[in-house]
């Protein structure tokens, strides 16, 4: 049985191998191609769609099978292509793998092997398409890798995840404590190509100085004390996924220059090491600071951060969404309510409101660790205002006082309030509210739900 879907170029300047491949590969593909040399090669690329081209490295005429894959490559970025050769090296197959190439087969040609490495080059294609459809569906969501938001700001992060999370450019994630800066590094990593790699996040304001460097390059054995064996680092055990360095800016000078010469040359040693070890990481930073004025002082280095800084991502605070905060309330709710066996519980319109207005000073973490220690200890089905944590309640004249961030933030919030007003004396009655405010049931129902008044 063919496999429909999955054309095939042959390139070899040896007939016997063209044919041999063709007849040999009949059952892996519906339709396979050949060519003699890679200008042939090219010009049946271009006039036709092929999924996996097989080329030798030595072909007659000027053009060798790795300029070959580089130009194949630079046409079409997902075609596969498996490179052969007679005279294998290590070298030629490190110059292939670094121009792209799916894999590389010694001569005289194993066809179980070639047979085996054509199917995992047609599965990695399905499983990309599996991806990139799996990305579109989680867009098409509104909801990102566990990242939460209906408001105008957080759409607008999820615009920039979902335009940036395919490329290899570098992020940086600017943001105040809490607002969920891993998060969007998560999803970054998530609805990549590199998703099936690993995602390691550090720590550097939390990383003594002195560790540092061993924590982000590795260490070999005895080339410290306490160094009993040898250890890899960050940068190696991300190899084919994502970096996560949050609080980057807390880097010593040192540290700074270390990391600085490896994003320029995607190369480092493990500390008392001499191998060179060529890193494959996606590097995302994040920080809560301001970095220009790090850079003014004096305590970051500029170069570093446009190094860093290729794509920027601002994450909001709470206080700049706070529209998002009954759906977060909702969410957090179901999440614990399950995880520690407890009822469902709901948020009364008063303690809602309370909820809304509230500062939030450690963002969505705090809100969350808010809503977990409710669930824990509250006995009730229904959480009133009284009952919130003494922070919350006594952050609500300075809330209460304080000028919205925008006039559509003012007239969104009256909107809310009224609303939510309106449907506690109508008991929650839709028909009854949507009279009393002037509107149609289905514009009441949608204005519930963009609010979470449910």
């Amino acid at each position: 049985m063919t496999h429909s879907g999955f054309p095939i170029l042959i390139v070899d300047d040896e007939p016997n191998i063209r044919s041999g491949l063709k007849k040999g590969l009949v059952k892996e593909a519906d339709l396979i191609e050949t060519a003699a040399s890679a200008e042939e090669g090219l010009e049946k690329f271009h006039s036709a769609t092929f999924h996996l081209v097989i080329a030798d490295v030595r072909l007659g005429g000027g053009m060798d099978g790795i300029e070959l894959l580089k130009q194949l490559r630079q046409i079409d970025s997902d075609v596969a292509v498996i490179v052969i050769t007679a005279h294998g090296t290590v070298e030629t197959a490190v110059d292939a793998m670094r121009a792209g190439a799916f894999d590389f087969i010694s001569k005289p040609l194993d066809l179980n092997l070639v047979r085996q490495q054509v199917r995992k080059a047609r599965e990695h294609r399905e499983l990309r398409q599996e991806n990139q459809s799996l990305r579109t569906r989680l867009a098409d969501a509104g909801e990102l890798s566990n990242i939460i938001g209906q408001c105008a700001a957080m759409q607008d992060v999820f615009h920039q995840i979902r335009q940036v999370a395919a490329t290899e450019a570098t992020v940086m994630i600017q943001g105040e404590s809490g607002s969920g800066k891993e998060l969007v590094a998560r999803a970054l990593h998530d609805l990549s190509d590199r998703s099936g790699g690993p995602f390691v996040a550090v720590n550097l304001g939390a990383m003594p100085e002195t560790l540092l460097e061993s924590e982000l390059f590795g260490h070999e054995k005895g080339s410290f004390s306490g160094a009993s064996r040898q250890k890899p680092g960050c940068f190696e055990q991300a190899a084919g996924g994502t970096l996560f360095l949050d609080e980057v800016t807390e880097m010593s000078a040192k540290s700074q220059v270390d990391l600085l010469r490896v994003l320029e040359s995607k190369r480092f040693t493990r500390v008392g090491g001499e191998q060179v070890i060529e890193t494959d990481v996606r590097v995302v930073s994040a920080t809560n600071k301001s970095v220009p004025e790090l850079i003014q002082d004096g305590s970051f280095r500029e170069d570093l951060y446009y190094r860093l800084n290729v794509i920027p991502i601002e994450v909001p605070s709470l206080r700049q969404r706070r529209d998002d905060i009954p759906l977060l309330i909702e969410h957090f709710l179901q999440h614990f309510c399950t995880r520690h066996g407890r009822p469902m519980k709901q948020i009364a319109p008063d303690a809602m409101r309370a909820l809304v207005a509230a500062q939030w000073p450690g963002n969505v973490r705090q809100l969350r660790n808010m809503v977990e220690r409710l669930v824990v200890t509250h006995t009730g089905d229904v959480i009133d205002s009284d009952e919130l944590p003494g922070d919350i309640q006594s952050s609500q004249p300075a809330a209460a006082n304080a000028l919205p961030a925008s006039l559509s933030e003012a007239v969104e919030t009256c909107e809310r309030e009224m609303i939510a007003a309106v449907l506690a004396e109508c008991d929650f009655h839709r028909e009854n509210s949507a009279k009393r405010l002037g509107v149609s049931v289905r514009t009441l129902h949608y204005k519930m739900g963009r609010y979470g008044l449910h």
